[in-house]
């Protein structure tokens, strides 16, 4: 008991800081985070950011797997796992006029794993799910209405909360199941001001959209066994077009500013009646994905996976999203571990990551998808006299094309995830 009460503790200290985290900071400052629900986040971490992100049929003892559910047997029957998250990254946008920087840094995640019964293992966290931030102005010279000053600023996140649940029906299969809850509101801003003509009536349009609902998400992993310590383990996971119950608010004004001598009077109108968090639906795409790892236990692991979103076919508030285009995503990575039970030497004991990834985003502007190109590396750090890591990983990467009047991103993202790994109802003789 006196360890189910410091768990409880624990998660609780996490709890509350994690969800102000995840409602009232953002994680980007791309303008490509206007479109559709934001940045989407990454569905894996910790451990496998460092190899392209590659994870969906990974099964690690001592590692959490947050991509998917049926990864939750893994862990050891007395083992308890709790693992957070932090990142920051730096990014340059740049097109054929201009360019600037903006640094990001904040949580990302928490999660536990551990097992219930000698059959049926669990998890639950807090992550984000996409977010929303940027700034941007436009100054252009326009025909009979001299220079016009366009505003376009949001900012906003979606997250995740889940719990799940996994079994081993048969030897050497694991399926799993995550209930998930999606919360968060996004807000999209646009602001048209007419500097020079005194008679055109200036716009503003505040739009707000709020999101919360359950769904499920599927996940299944079979392991091949092998001679000499190695397996070869098949992933798949699904998500079946997943429906959210959305509130979505809407204010579009004009004004006008008249000069009279020396004084300024300005009116304003409301075009459309504002609507005040009108309930409607917003059905997510179907996704699916499949992952293969190649394990050689306590050496080396090599992942590689498939992942795809059906965006162009999701409803917005009843309708499909012009902008919004189908994702799929390519992830390779590695892992190796000189020796993991050396006694003199901590550099063979820590484990070596790299891996690259390439996704054609959800985004297509211009006509033309926006793709992601990254590559990763990083380390596992043991704890002293400890089954616990550190995990630092890099990614070095470009989004985007400056063709057509669009936005080229260089980016650099640091990740840094802590493994706290412990062992339950063990009596101990001697402590």
């Amino acid at each position: 008991m006196g360890r189910y009460r410091s768990v409880s503790l624990l998660a609780g200290l996490v709890l509350l800081p994690a969800l102000l985290f995840a409602q009232f900071n953002n994680n980007t400052t791309s303008p490509y985070s206007r479109f559709g629900l934001g940045d989407l986040q990454p569905y894996s971490f910790g451990r496998t950011t460092a190899m392209g992100g590659a994870s969906l049929a990974s099964r690690n003892k001592q590692q959490i797997n947050l991509s998917n559910p049926a990864s939750y047997t893994a862990v050891d029957s007395l083992a308890f796992m709790f693992e957070f998250g932090l990142s920051g990254s730096f990014a340059k946008y740049s097109n054929d006029i201009s360019s600037m920087t903006a640094n990001d840094a904040n949580f990302r995640y928490f999660a536990m794993n551990f097992q219930i019964t000698n059959w049926l293992a669990t998890s639950l966290g807090l992550l984000p799910y996409s977010d929303v931030g940027y700034d941007l102005e436009l100054n252009e010279e326009v025909e009979n209405a001299g220079s016009v000053l366009q505003k376009y600023y949001g900012e906003g996140s979606l997250s995740k909360a889940y719990m799940g649940f996994a079994l081993d029906p048969v030897k050497n299969i694991s399926i799993g199941v995550n209930l998930n809850y999606l919360f968060g509101r996004l807000n999209n801003n646009a602001e048209t001001y007419f500097l020079d003509a005194a008679d055109i009536y200036d716009n503003q349009e505040y739009e707000s959209i709020r999101m919360r609902d359950f769904n499920l998400s599927l996940g299944m992993q079979a392991t091949l066994p092998l001679k000499k310590e190695q397996s070869l383990t098949f992933a798949a996971v699904l998500e079946n077009k997943p429906s959210y119950a959305g509130f979505a608010s809407n204010l579009t004004r004009k004004i006008v500013s008249l000069q009279i001598g020396n004084s300024s009077i300005s009116d304003q109108d409301t075009i459309i009646p504002f609507e005040s968090e009108k309930k409607s639906s917003i059905e997510f795409p179907l996704t699916y994905g499949f992952g293969l790892s190649y394990v050689k236990e306590n050496k080396w692991e090599v992942n590689a996976d498939y992942y795809h979103q059906a965006w162009s076919k999701a409803k917005f508030l009843g309708s499909t999203n012009p902008v919004l285009t189908d994702l799929n995503k390519f992830a390779v990575g590695a892992e190796w571990i000189p020796d993991k039970f050396s006694i003199r030497s901590y550099l063979s004991r820590i484990a070596y990551r790299a891996g690259f990834k390439y996704e054609q985003t959800y985004l297509k502007l211009e006509g033309q998808q926006i793709n992601d190109f990254g590559i990763t590396f990083g380390f596992g750090l043991p704890v002293y006299r400890s089954n616990s890591t550190i995990n630092i990983s890099a990614e070095l990467g470009k989004r985007g094309t400056k063709e057509n009047n669009l936005v080229l991103e260089n980016y650099a993202k640091i990740n840094l995830s802590v493994n706290l790994y412990d062992l339950w109802f063990i009596q101990r003789r001697f402590d």
